[in-house]
């Protein structure tokens, strides 16, 4: 219906924020994952999902693409919806949620409000699958990603090492020896952790 809206962002807060476009003001709800990419911005473009109840008409704004499509595989699931779906954007980055659904980490996505026990184990159960395919686009998520982790893992899993397990060598490595190491060293000692 609306896949995006661009223009200025005429009121911003953590919960939803109006777009001005070209005289027509759009409130869409927003997560605290794209309040935060857009909160120095004072215009742009959010990508949108319009959801329809019986009572009500809501827009969903997205700063990136692929957390909308995150958005519509959440509320795919019974018993989650898009008020859910935006409080667990909140609580937890779009590759963090991937993450512990594709690991069935249902104990991680129960500490987000709003998300219990049976529901965490359902998430896990319906979309494990479906998002195993986007874990080959998470980037490493260790702090202080820079270049050299990321040629570390892509070299890493160029070699045959399944993603996650590359993933926890490099962050093993990373705490032990500190972001300055080099990205031979990196490579040869995460393959050792292997």
């Amino acid at each position: 219906m609306i896949a995006f809206v661009r223009g200025k962002f005429v009121v911003k807060n953590p919960a939803q924020v109006i777009v001005d476009v070209n005289g027509v003001g759009y409130e869409c709800q927003v997560s605290l994952n794209t309040y935060s990419a857009i909160s120095n911005q004072d215009s742009g473009q959010l990508f949108t999902y319009v959801h329809i109840t019986e009572n009500n008409q809501t827009l969903y704004g997205f700063a990136e693409l692929s957390e909308k499509e995150l958005f519509t595989q959440l509320i795919s699931v019974s018993g989650v919806g898009a008020a859910t779906a935006r409080m667990m954007l909140s609580g937890m980055k779009p590759d963090e949620i991937i993450k512990a659904i594709v690991q069935s980490n249902a104990r991680l996505l129960e500490s987000i409000k709003g998300i219990g026990r049976k529901t965490a184990e359902r998430l896990c159960l319906e979309l494990k699958d479906k998002l195993s395919k986007n874990l080959n686009e998470i980037i490493l998520t260790s702090s202080g990603s820079n270049k050299v982790e990321m040629d570390a893992l892509n070299a890493l899993v160029s070699l045959g090492i399944p993603k996650l397990n590359a993933e926890k060598a490099l962050k093993n490595v990373i705490e032990a020896n500190g972001t300055s190491i080099q990205l031979e060293d990196l490579i040869k000692k995460a393959l050792k952790n292997i």
